[in-house]
């Protein structure tokens, strides 16, 4: 009787779970499609619309400078909505921070330009770049959390990565209104109002992810700690007291997804376009091939962590990107567009392999006291060493050595940082270790766990 009516309880639970898994896959692209125009943007207009004084690659590294600012924002963002993320709940943090990053995008679509205020367009922008990282901050950590702890056991990492696909997916349909824009416009009016377009659409995406969002329910592990009175009274301070090896080796663990990542969508865009001489349209279609790709792989990657481990899974993804960092560009450089394709789909497919149990990896990591707090934490300071760094560190790279050579060393030296920190981090898959335990910085064979 008990185990039917475990069945039968089951069973009422899956509608529930897949529901919130769509809200967080909704959620997260919109987060994720507001910050990926802005890096779009950064490649291919804003260099010419906000900084025109100065060379175009000079230009360039400016627009990609205010793109990085978000990610010490993040940093902050994390803190903020970590704290009252494990102090007042995951939902409360994911609808504050939607309307945060969906109103400076919009703003963002109606700023004027250089030539019309002059400095006072790239200092708004900077503002406004400012408040989208802080509510990415706090974006996804909540939203991992929402999808993991309400997800069986044996399929966190499959529910985990279902959060991962808002990236590429975000991305996709990012690439996808600036191809339509370039394709229906001319240059010009693409520089003198076109850009605007994808900023002022997101409100209608912002719209939907806060209707889904409304719908859904506390996580099951919040309303434990809840129930019991058992939240800490500083959790950024717990974290740090208690799970400091955690949060440093598990940002710079995932360090590599961002460089990989933003290799590929940032300066991948402008490579292709100012050095190999590719048009936009074509270098856009690249990356939404890619990012197709990209989204089946993630859940694919994510279930196989369910069976084989995280890390197996992830250091594969490690050891995929720096073996194929060199191979990518001689195929850019020597094959046309067509190589770039081939470059574009394998390089992403080692990027999922990476990205898709990581999520799932960091909330593991922590008691569900601290977990909102440490999975942001360390999710942020990836972005920042990551893929803040990245778009600035190649432009410059190009500029100084004029080949991709140095690029590529550099991807696989952001490849290696990650994979060891990885291998001195425990395994997660499995562990149920209570409240106490896990609040403690203990060594596991030699690792941290």
């Amino acid at each position: 009787m008990n185990q039917t009516r475990a069945a039968e309880s089951s069973a009422d639970k899956q509608p529930a779970i897949r529901r919130i898994a769509v809200a967080s896959v909704i959620g997260t692209t919109v987060e994720w499609y507001d910050l990926f125009i802005f890096a779009t943007a950064s490649a291919l207009v804003f260099n010419k619309v906000f900084f025109p004084a100065f060379d175009p690659l000079v230009g360039t590294l400016l627009a990609f400078g205010t793109f990085a600012s978000a990610y010490v924002a993040r940093i902050v963002g994390a803190a903020l909505f970590g704290h009252f993320g494990d102090k007042v709940g995951r939902k409360s943090m994911l609808l504050v921070s939607l309307v945060m990053m969906g109103v400076a995008t919009f703003t963002i679509g109606l700023l004027p330009d250089y030539k019309a205020i002059g400095v006072w367009a790239p200092i708004l922008l900077l503002t406004l770049r400012v408040i989208q990282g802080l509510a990415l901050g706090g974006e996804w950590g909540g939203a991992v959390l929402m999808a993991v702890e309400h997800a069986p056991a044996n399929r966190r990492g499959l529910y985990g990565s279902m959060v991962q696909i808002g990236v590429p997916l975000g991305t996709l349909i990012a690439n996808l209104v600036f191809l339509v824009s370039n394709a229906l416009m001319p240059a010009e009016d693409m520089l003198l109002w076109g850009w605007r377009v994808p900023f002022l659409a997101s409100i209608v995406l912002v719209g939907v992810g806060m209707y889904i969002r409304l719908n859904i329910s506390e996580t099951p592990s919040f309303r434990k700690v809840k129930d019991l009175h058992a939240q800490v009274k500083m959790p950024l301070l717990e974290v740090f007291r208690r799970n400091w090896p955690q949060v440093l080796l598990g940002g710079v663990a995932t360090m590599s997804t961002g460089t990989s990542y933003n290799l590929l969508v940032a300066f991948g865009l402008t490579y292709g376009t100012q050095t190999l001489g590719h048009s936009r349209n074509e270098m856009l279609a690249v990356v939404l091939a890619a990012c197709a790709l990209c989204v089946v792989m993630l859940v694919l990657f994510g279930r196989l962590s369910d069976t084989f481990g995280r890390k197996p899974v992830i250091l594969a993804g490690i050891a995929g990107e720096a073996l194929l960092a060199f191979p990518m560009f001689w195929l850019m450089d020597k094959h046309g567009i067509s190589g770039a394709v081939v470059g574009y789909l394998i390089m992403m497919t080692a990027f999922a392999a990476n990205y898709g149990p990581i999520a799932t990896f960091l909330a593991e990591l922590f008691g569900a006291r601290v977990r909102y707090s440490g999975l942001s934490i360390a999710y942020m300071l990836s972005g920042l060493l990551g893929s803040a760094a990245t778009p600035i560190i190649t432009t410059a790279l190009l500029q100084a050595t004029g080949h991709a050579s140095s690029v590529a060393w550099y991807m696989i030296g952001s490849a290696i940082l990650s994979g060891a920190c990885l291998w001195l981090l425990a395994e997660t898959l499995g562990s149920e270790r209570d409240e106490a335990e896990k609040s403690r910085s203990t060594m596991a064979n030699g690792r941290v766990s």
